[in-house]
């Protein structure tokens, strides 16, 4: 979202504004887990580890 879509409503408080954004942020935050989660998931396990299941 824009700079300011939800900070720079007159009138809201805090609480207000951070129920606007609702779960705005959950795909960003999956895509970000994912990109960090699925190379270590998929890589080959070293002599000694054990692999992923």
């Amino acid at each position: 979202m824009p700079t300011g879509w939800v900070t720079d409503v007159p009138g809201l408080t805090r609480n207000q504004q951070l129920h606007a954004l609702g779960n705005g942020v959950v795909p960003a935050q999956a895509i970000a887990a994912l990109h960090t989660l699925l190379p270590a998931y998929f890589l080959p396990a070293l002599p000694g580890e054990e692999a992923a299941a």
